[in-house]
């Protein structure tokens, strides 16, 4: 996979878990127990895509500028998004990318629960 930083990267945001979802050899991240970003594995374990949230019209938009983003795969195709794992989107659009789905997913829960995610980290 091109971007190795993504683990570490995902890990230090507060409140950030992470899980292996057997079923679909997916690697999750969570933030309160909701998904915001996953590496999905092939069946030799390696990496083939990083699925993410988005906005639909954001998502649309680096959907049409980058090939190697695509509709979210195995996923709801209006909200994810799917980014190639050995693709040429660049390393600041993808930390982008991932800020701006953790932040989505944060801004979901109610206020004292986000207080409760970024303090209890």
């Amino acid at each position: 996979m091109k971007y190795e930083w993504i683990d570490e990267y995902l890990l230090n945001k507060p409140g950030v878990t992470k899980d292996l979802q057997a079923e679909w050899n997916w690697i999750r991240y969570q933030i309160g127990g909701k998904m915001f970003a996953a590496i999905c594995l092939d069946d030799d374990d390696k990496p083939y895509y990083i699925t993410l949230k988005l906005e639909p019209v954001e998502g649309d938009f680096w959907r049409q500028k980058y090939e190697d983003i695509i509709p979210g795969y195995y996923m709801n195709k209006q909200h994810w998004n799917s980014v190639k794992a050995d693709g040429n989107v660049p390393d600041d659009i993808l930390r982008d990318l991932l800020d701006k789905a953790y932040g989505i997913v944060l801004a979901g829960f109610s206020k004292k629960k986000q207080k409760e995610i970024l303090w209890d980290s």
